[in-house]
């Protein structure tokens, strides 16, 4: 009889064995149902064994085996245990995280087969002019009698699930689930636009990847906005389409990448999936099935669409690869990035990260060789002309935030029937509420964190915790009604500008405006309408919209990201400032970028201007490496959250010492900390932190390992919440 090691979603690194009924017939990788301290839950199996070190009538038996075979490839396999190992997650959790929520509750399902729609004895013989009051079920017939519909066409199709569930009722078609052969969309795919001319660059970049298209390599591809990185992706995915090989594309979000779904849907008659949030646990497991059986052609998804099965996969492209949204920030907080490099690597086929502002561990993996980097330095369209200059803040008078000049240029352009883009990146009217007369200021207790004032709610909201509250009419302390707002946020912008321009359009595109469906698409189609136009944004609006009619970008707070304690802070800024200024001239007007600041002559800002963004990056990794910083070296973040500020301390205390304790000859290791969080309280838990800095990434494992079950075992593991974040970004 065998033994099965299973692994289950709980947060200890245990597996657990258990015993199998004679018949039962499970699989690695495969999915049971099991009995866990009086609980049934879906586990995955890991292992089969002859015996087990616990006496076997003490063993539990396995309720119901789900899978006869892994629900996982082998290499997605290693990667996902090579993940659990490296982030220090347990198993369980890793495996179940990256399976869809149908399958983590037990759902049955059938890969080997594929459901299509056929045509009945009565569909055949029915008259179709009878249907000229339905025209799309008259087109279905049309189809079916030819052909069986496959669920994945529908779209292509220009019908509905709804329609054919109308003919199924009706007894003209019937749903069919037959055994799967093989994927039909290569037998009838067709590509638009695929005559495109390419300029120098993209040919070269694109020549480069096809060379070496049937093996693992890692590419930077490095394109200025507007340089038509977009257009070397598809016709890398057109080779791949001619191949009968599958694109995976992780995007940083969905909804803020419309216009790149729209250039793939117009170029490509295959079938294409688009993995999001908001579709349903349904959807998303239909999504993940047609991947595993090689039905859909291209997928789309953010980051937890890297763990989707790929019967023939081809490529992966990585768009805006620098962004952070492919760092997990909770849960298992693992690198999309990091972890798609491997993946491409165990599947043996290439990656491809795409970016105006590649992150700098990208740039350090270049230039030690373990990426390879091409460039596109020319702007696909017309070439234009892109004036740049620093408003010095000091000798000028702020109108609403605005320097009078800036007031002056937005003028100018409108008059010229164009579109202004002012960028800043804080939400709401003002970040602080103050009391003239005693300089009270609203504050979040919870979070220890000004509210932020929302005017035209009358609201005062705390951006850390969501909370919310009516807007005093007086002062809490002195009963004084002058409250004053200190700072500038969109709304109050948005409000100044509408009062100096009252004729001209304003659109507001950050995360207030843009919450319900289908609002951030209508926003870009009244912007891409074209004519006098403003636009106000935040960080959204960076991330690859052509504006076409913009020709003056205004980056209105600068200051506040040169001066930060997050040694990442001008990283980040340079990124957004590129993004940003990359949304002008991509019309061939001459246009212009415009930035405030009380400190002109920072180095930054001159390097960026100047130079661009590679010497930028070039400079920063210089001074990352003198200060024994990342990518030069390698961080493991403990932090600690619990409503006792004392106990916080003293647990990381006691973890500083335990590793200490582990590596007394070792002078390569550097502890920070215990330190406040950069958000030091959230939600009425306060947070430190101690970060773990090492030369070798290797060892820093190596000594991670040997003291997580001593720090585990410690009585304030099981009391105060602590996260082990490897890799962290926001340190």
């Amino acid at each position: 009889m065998f033994i099965v090691r299973v692994a289950l979603p709980i947060p200890l690194f245990n597996l657990f064995d258990y015993r199998i009924l004679q018949g039962m017939q499970p699989a690695v990788g495969g999915r049971v149902r099991v009995y866990f301290r009086n609980r049934k839950m879906i586990g995955i199996v890991v292992s089969l064994k002859k015996d087990s070190k616990i006496p076997e009538k003490k063993l539990k038996i396995i309720e119901e085996v789900l899978d006869n075979t892994s629900i996982y490839s082998n290499k997605l396999w290693k990667v996902l245990h090579w993940a659990a190992n490296y982030y220090h997650v347990p198993l369980g959790e890793v495996l179940i995280n990256a399976i869809p929520n149908l399958l983590r509750q037990g759902k049955s399902i059938n890969i080997n087969s594929i459901i299509s729609w056929k045509i009945t004895q009565k569909g055949s013989v029915v008259n179709l002019a009878s249907f000229k009051q339905a025209p799309k079920q008259q087109t279905a017939l049309t189809i079916l009698r030819q052909q069986p519909i496959f669920h994945y066409q529908i779209k292509n199709l220009g019908i509905t699930s709804s329609i054919m569930k109308s003919l199924c009722k009706k007894g003209l078609c019937c749903l069919n689930e037959d055994k799967l052969i093989k994927s039909n969309w290569c037998n009838y795919f067709s590509i638009k636009n695929s005559h495109i001319v390419l300029n120098h660059d993209q040919k070269i970049a694109v020549d480069s990847i096809f060379k070496k298209s049937s093996n693992y390599v890692a590419w930077l591809l490095f394109g200025i906005t507007g340089s038509g990185k977009t257009e070397v992706y598809l016709k890398i995915i057109e080779k791949m389409i001619f191949f009968n090989r599958q694109s995976l594309i992780l995007v940083p979000e969905i909804g803020l990448t419309i216009q790149t779904i729209d250039y793939f849907r117009q170029r490509f008659n295959v079938p294409i999936d688009i993995l999001h949030s908001s579709l349903n646990n349904q959807e998303k497991l239909a999504v993940w099935l047609r991947a595993k059986r090689g039905e859909t052609a291209i997928i789309i998804g953010t980051r937890s669409a890297l763990f989707i099965p790929l019967a023939r996969p081809g490529v992966i492209i990585i768009d805006e690869e620098h962004d952070s949204s492919y760092k997990q920030q909770d849960g298992w907080r693992y690198q999309a990035r990091d972890l798609a490099v491997l993946r491409a690597y165990e599947e043996n086929i290439p990656i491809i990260m795409g970016s105006a502002t590649p992150a700098l561990e990208s740039l350090h993996n270049v230039y030690i060789g373990k990426y390879h980097q091409l460039n596109l330095i020319k702007r696909a369209s017309k070439n234009t002309l892109v004036f740049k200059q620093i408003i010095n803040l000091r000798s000028t008078q702020l109108i609403g935030g605005l320097a009078t000049q800036l007031i002056d240029k937005i003028s100018e352009h409108l008059y010229a029937n164009n579109q202004v883009l002012l960028f800043l990146n804080r939400r709401g009217f003002s970040p602080i509420l103050l009391c003239h007369d005693c300089g009270w200021i609203a504050e979040c207790k919870k979070c220890e964190h000004y509210y932020t004032l929302y005017q035209n709610q009358q609201q005062l909201r705390c951006h850390y915790c969501n909370t919310q509250k009516s807007l005093y009419s007086e002062c809490p302390n002195c009963n004084s009604i002058t409250l004053i707002p200190i700072g500038v946020g969109t709304e109050q912008i948005e409000k100044k500008l509408s009062t100096l321009f009252p004729n001209i359009p304003i659109s507001r595109i950050d995360y207030d405006t843009t919450r319900n469906k289908g609002a951030f698409k209508k926003y870009l189609n009244f912007v891409n309408k074209g004519g006098a136009h403003i636009l106000i944004g935040t960080q959204m609006i960076t991330k690859g919209y052509n504006f076409l009619d913009v020709t003056l970008v205004i980056i209105i707070d600068v200051d506040s990201s040169l001066f930060s304690t997050d040694f990442r802070a001008s990283e980040k800024f340079a990124q957004l400032y590129t993004q940003v200024a990359g949304r002008a001239g991509r019309a061939g007007k001459t246009s212009e970028v415009l930035l405030q600041t009380y400190h002109p002559n920072h180095p930054i800002l001159k390097t960026l201007i100047n130079e661009g963004y590679l010497s930028f990056a070039k400079q920063m990794l210089l001074d990352r490496k003198y200060g024994s910083l990342p990518p030069w070296t390698n961080h493991a973040l403990f932090r600690a959250e619990d409503f006792n500020n004392y106990k916080v301390i003293m647990f990381l205390t006691k973890i500083h010492n335990i590793i200490k304790s582990k590596c007394l000859n070792d002078k390569s290791i550097w502890f920070i900390g215990p330190i406040p969080s950069l958000q030091p309280k959230k939600n009425g838990r306060w947070r430190w932190q101690l970060i773990i800095q090492h030369n070798s990434r290797k060892k820093l494992q190596l000594l991670l390992n040997k003291t997580l079950p001593l720090i585990n075992a410690l009585p304030e593991a099981r009391k105060i919440h602590l996260i082990l974040d490897i890799d962290p970004i926001d340190n």
